[in-house]
């Protein structure tokens, strides 16, 4: 009976084991962007949802739903070690690539885009897991290369990981979801060390095929949604393509310093702006709390990527770093377009606002990530290089 409860207490103590380790901060710095999206989604959706408040139709239902299910992920995440998820890289990475090409052939479209599977009242957004398998990848592929991106030669394989990944997404079309799963190369290669007269020598390539992508690869509606940025009164007075940018700018402008009270601003609440609860949800923020409730938002966001620059500083080996890196540079990215976007500095392209935008698919995979800098935290005195 004694041995029964000393083999009990030590398994408990090993399940245990790492968690003085778990990043707090990190996780209420996640969960205070969650409450004020879960506020700002509900003034938004006011006009738009009237049912019952505890129906999972409630958009502010569903939004916490979500973030339930990734807590758990994130928990989970943080269990499984690190370096179990780059061994099977190629399982996740190939579900990835078969899912992107599965929603093209079957996916629900929606303003214009193929990025959705219906499956039952939920959708799923395979593009959001696949850039976080990207990462995962490139982890790999550098962490078996040394670490390195010095080299041409791996600098080619590396983008060729990300090459089908990112084509697949342009052509639902995606632009922004492309953009981003192409700056977390540029940001793991970065700090993998390469070299910069390669780094060079793609861009020169880049901009050389830019004229014949534009031409031929980018769809009408998006090259209309670039030209707005010069001038959004230009289309028919601002009630055509730049409607969306006008109604943005105007119900930042119109904020103030404090804001004009949650669910009181007339931009929102007289829906003149579209889509609130997603892409335009800074603008909610901006109408209704201001300059100050936009510095409460960067604030947690500096705090969330604060510390998951110090999990790619203490990681303890190059796989743990470059998973680290790709995550900060995932978040980073995505939070700088939906705001950009907001406030007419980039083309509309439909990238949500990281935990603050209404979105399952987004909200599950960045507390999945979170779950796996946690591991990456958790393990770093485990596998700390000499």
């Amino acid at each position: 009976m004694t041995a029964v409860l000393r083999r009990s207490r030590l398994d408990a103590r090993a399940a245990f084991r790492g968690w003085d380790r778990f990043d707090a901060v990190m996780t209420l710095a996640a969960l205070g962007l969650v409450v004020l999206g879960l506020l700002l989604i509900h003034s938004g959706s006011r006009n738009e949802y009237s049912g019952p408040a505890l129906s999972f139709a409630n958009p502010v239902v569903k939004q916490l739903v979500f973030a339930l299910v990734g807590l758990g992920a994130m928990l989970v995440m943080s269990r499984v070690d690190y370096h179990r998820l780059t061994h099977y890289w190629w399982l996740w990475y190939g579900l990835s690539l078969l899912a992107l090409v599965a929603v093209l052939i079957v996916g629900q479209t929606q303003f214009g885009s193929t990025r959705w599977f219906d499956i039952g009242p939920v959708q799923v957004q395979p593009s959001e897991f696949a850039k976080v398998a990207v990462i995962v990848a490139l982890a790999r592929f550098f962490a078996d290369y040394g670490g390195d991106a010095r080299d041409l030669r791996a600098l080619l394989v590396s983008l060729a990981i990300v090459v089908p990944v990112a084509l697949l997404i342009f052509v639902e079309p995606d632009l922004g979801t492309a953009a981003v799963t192409i700056a977390i190369w540029l940001g793991v290669v970065v700090v993998a060390g390469v070299n910069r007269s390669h780094l060079a020598l793609l861009a020169a390539v880049c901009l050389a095929a830019a004229p014949f992508v534009w031409t031929f690869a980018v769809a009408d509606y998006q090259v209309e949604r670039v030209s707005i940025l010069v001038d959004p009164y230009r289309d028919q007075g601002g009630l055509g393509a730049g409607y969306n940018v006008i109604q943005a700018e105007t119900a930042i402008g119109s904020g103030g310093l404090l804001g004009k009270g949650l669910g009181n601003g007339e931009q929102t609440q007289l829906e003149f702006l579209k889509v609130p609860t997603k892409d335009f949800i800074f603008s909610v923020l901006g109408e209704e709390l201001g300059f100050a409730g936009a510095m409460g938002l960067f604030a947690l966001y500096i705090l969330l990527l604060w510390r998951g620059i110090r999990a790619a500083q203490i990681a303890g080996d190059a796989a743990g770093q470059l998973i680290a890196v790709g995550i900060v540079v995932l978040i980073l990215t995505q939070t700088f377009i939906n705001i950009a976007v907001n406030v007419g500095l980039f083309p509309v392209t439909g990238i949500p606002l990281p935990f603050v935008s209404q979105g399952g698919s987004s909200l599950v995979a960045l507390f999945a990530s979170l779950g796996i800098l946690q591991s990456i935290i958790l393990r770093h005195r485990s596998y700390r290089q000499v």
